[in-house]
């Protein structure tokens, strides 16, 4: 095995969407680790295992949608935990929830959330998932039957069986979200979690009294209409991953569909919005 690895620095606006795609872009490539930056993200791959075309395919590169622009550097051989631990500072939310990496010391919060920071997204860090982490914390989700839809790491779905829900389903298009979803369950000591792989086409003949969905304006307004179909009547509804300017839209496809906006969080032009039905 090569002791030398290429690092791929990338710089990415609109940082969170485009992570993510070039993150499954590039996750088809020999590309052996992804940690999210405070620009966008670096990705590493063996020396031996590099061609200069690399990266000729890559659709996110040349979309006009996409600012990105990366530098290259040669490292010696990688050591992840380390990087992780360089890039991954622990998040206090309202002094109630703590999210941290194993390498970072327990803390008395009322919920400690362990995540592995590695390829997936949904740390804490991300305006959109510390939102939504506000919502659930203000939420009775005690005996509630949960769905984190776009889970990621499954950090939501993990809070939600600490305040107490019951059988939650944790889904993600993303292979390593699946599998990393299913590790960071495992480590939290998480009972009622089921992870599953794919979209909401999965979602057929499901009921909840709460659905999270934190993912992107398109994905939601595309899928708006299956969360409602499975939602209990009085259920709740998170959403997250789009701008203020979004809202509008969001709103309107959300009122049509017998859905009511109770509450709205706003942090750095992200919103997150909850909805009842009923």
């Amino acid at each position: 095995m090569s002791n030398l690895y290429l690092g791929y620095h990338f710089t990415v606006e609109p940082k969170e969407l485009g992570c993510e795609i070039l993150v499954a872009e590039l996750g088809e490539k020999p590309f052996e680790s992804f940690i999210e930056t405070e620009l966008g993200v670096s990705a590493y791959i063996q020396k031996e295992l590099w061609t200069a075309d690399i990266l000729d395919d890559i659709y996110i590169l040349t979309s006009p949608e996409f600012e990105i622009s990366y530098h290259v550097e040669e490292i010696e051989q990688v050591n992840w935990n380390e990087e992780w631990e360089k890039n991954f500072e622990p998040i206090d939310v309202d002094g109630t929830c703590h999210v941290r990496a194993p390498f970072h010391p327990k803390t008395d919060a009322e919920f400690d959330i362990i995540i592995e920071p590695k390829m997936s997204f949904g740390t804490g860090h991300h305006e959109t998932t510390h939102m939504v982490i506000q919502h659930l914390l203000e939420t009775d989700l005690v005996d509630k039957k949960t769905l984190d839809m776009g889970c990621g790491t499954a950090i939501l779905a993990i809070l939600a069986e600490m305040k107490g829900a019951k059988l939650i389903d944790a889904i993600d298009i993303d292979n390593w979200c699946y599998l990393n979803s299913i590790e960071n369950a495992e480590r939290n000591n998480c009972q009622h979690i089921s992870v599953y792989e794919g979209d909401a086409s999965l979602l057929v003949d499901q009921k909840y009294d709460v659905i999270i969905a934190n993912i992107n304006r398109n994905i939601l307004l595309n899928d708006m209409h299956r969360y409602v179909n499975c939602l209990n009547q009085n259920g709740l509804l998170f959403l997250s991953g789009f701008y203020q300017e979004d809202i509008s839209a969001i709103d309107e496809c959300c009122q049509k569909l017998g859905l009511k906006l109770e509450k709205t969080l706003e942090r750095n032009n992200w919103v997150s919005l909850k909805y009842r039905l009923g």
